[in-house]
């Protein structure tokens, strides 16, 4: 059997592995290397790094409609293509399997299609949310399901908690649905589009916190967008990431007020207040608030922008 792996980062990571072991991956398709930090390194993806590792030949076109690597891939085409957290996959490349292309995306669907459904599932306050593998067509996120697992959101969970809980979920899923697809015990069958809920990719601009929001949906845009991309607001003209918090009964002022006091760092918000419980200042680690307070030098009281 010939399987052919499509990901990028660190979440991918474990499907790769996974698989290989179980079936052997003949190949393994990722973004090419990129240049990062002060030093202008080129690195290689997450999943670049652990084929390598497996032995496995990696492909790494600039886009997956250049001509040449159509041609390649459909050369020899596989029984089965893989997606986990890569881009969108044109017809012409998934259309040359011989038996079934398919993508893991994390959450139900159809709810929560689109790039960011772990980030979205907290931002929403969703209680479930889970892994789905489903067969790859042109309306993105909308093909028929193979398999689903579901799991609570746990209580006060950020982004990257709940990104690596889903994590090992999402290996288990696609060996399972190769699995079931050679046994035929996985079938097809089509999603319920009047359903359908959107988990867009995060913009910048939606990083920027409005306290004008109650405090629980202030809480959860917090722990929604922690610790990456990291929601923010200005503090004595220095943007502050605010990783963690919880809501508070206390009432301080407008939404947007502060008070830093006996350490504890509450905000207003349109009804309700936050308790900022972890913190990072630009180019800095991230603390907790305790010790983010020790070294904090600026305004005690104010309104954050």
């Amino acid at each position: 059997m010939r399987l052919v792996f499509m990901g990028t980062p660190r979440f991918a990571v474990p499907a790769l592995e996974a698989l290989h072991r179980e079936f052997g991956v003949s190949v393994v398709v990722t973004t090419p290397d990129t240049v990062q930090g002060r030093g202008l390194r080129r690195r290689p993806s997450a999943v670049k790094e652990a084929a390598l590792r497996l032995g496995i030949p990696v492909w790494e076109p600039a886009s997956l409609r250049e001509p040449a690597f159509v041609e390649r891939f459909c050369a020899e085409p596989p029984d089965f293509l893989v997606v986990v957290a890569f881009r969108i996959v044109p017809p012409v490349v998934y259309r040359c399997v011989r038996h079934t292309a398919f993508c893991v995306h994390p959450s139900l669907l159809p709810r929560l299609r689109g790039a960011a459904p772990i980030h979205w599932a907290i931002i929403r306050g969703e209680e479930l949310t889970g892994v789905t593998s489903f067969v790859l067509e042109e309306q993105v996120d909308a093909g028929a399901i193979l398999l689903q697992r579901a799991v609570p959101v746990p209580p006060e969970a950020t982004f990257g908690e709940l990104h690596d809980l889903l994590m090992p979920l999402a290996a288990e899923v696609a060996v399972e649905t190769v699995r079931g697809l050679l046994a035929g015990t996985v079938q097809p069958r089509p999603q319920d589009h009047r359903q359908a809920t959107s988990a867009p990719k995060i913009r910048p601009e939606d990083c920027h916190l409005r306290w004008d929001r109650p405090a629980e949906e202030v809480r959860r845009w917090i722990h929604g967008l922690s610790p990456e991309p990291g929601a923010w607001a200005l503090l004595d003209g220095e943007r502050l990431r605010f990783l963690r918090a919880r809501t508070v009964p206390e009432s301080i002022g407008e939404p947007g007020t502060f008070s830093i006091r006996q350490e504890r760092f509450l905000v207003a918000c349109a009804e309700g207040a936050v308790e900022i419980l972890e913190l990072q200042r630009e180019g800095r680690r991230a603390l907790g608030v305790v010790d983010f307070l020790r070294g904090w030098r600026g305004s005690r009281s104010g309104k954050l922008a």
